[in-house]
């Protein structure tokens, strides 16, 4: 008997991954952890093996599977609903990762390359505009961003207490205190104005 149990275990997940008819949650947590988990430790290992051959192919299947990510997001209603896609996105990224028949780098040669070759200017000079509106919201709205940054620095302090059990924080942080950022002189003056 304990000599089936590996077969039947490998049928089952096999006829679970394969079945068209079956729920698509399997064949989507499969390809997440092919296509994310296993990559994700694939890179960790060349960076700390300082492998560049290595570093290289896997900056290619990241390259590949970026882009195939962003086209999946513009196109995730129409492809949901196409029989056996996820199966085929699986095949792609197992595709996509062996180092044997370089899915990646073909992809990356055949059709990555040349779009970004093609849109290099466009996408420089948006990203470029992309960065400069970032850099002066960020101005703009510092005393926000720093309220926000508090507040969940606050919660996660919370949150630590209560999961370790703990019933005060320690004297260090319990002086620590949340403001609201700052009013800006307009706000000032409208609230002194309402104030007769």
């Amino acid at each position: 008997m304990a000599l089936l149990a590996p077969a039947i275990s490998g049928e089952v997940g096999l006829r679970l991954l394969l079945a068209p008819l079956s729920s698509n949650v399997v064949i989507r947590t499969a390809s997440c952890a092919v296509g994310i988990g296993l990559p994700v430790y694939s890179t960790f290992r060349a960076i700390e093996k300082k492998d560049e051959k290595d570093k290289e192919r896997l900056l290619l299947y990241w390259a590949a599977y970026g882009s195939f990510s962003i086209a999946e997001v513009f196109a995730d209603k129409i492809l949901a609903s196409v029989p056996l896609y996820y199966h085929v996105k699986f095949a792609i990224l197992v595709w996509l990762q062996f180092p044997s028949n370089s899915g990646s780098k073909h992809a990356y040669k055949r059709y990555i390359r040349p779009f970004f070759l093609k849109h290099q200017a466009k996408i420089d000079r948006f990203l470029n505009i992309l960065s400069k509106e970032l850099t002066k919201f960020v101005s703009n709205h510092e005393d926000e961003i720093r309220f926000i940054e508090n507040m969940a620095i606050r919660g996660a302090t919370t949150a630590n207490y209560i999961v370790n059990g703990l019933d005060q924080p320690d004297d260090s942080q319990a002086n620590n205190r949340i403001e609201g950022p700052s009013p800006t002189a307009t706000e000032e003056a409208g609230g002194l104005g309402t104030e007769t």
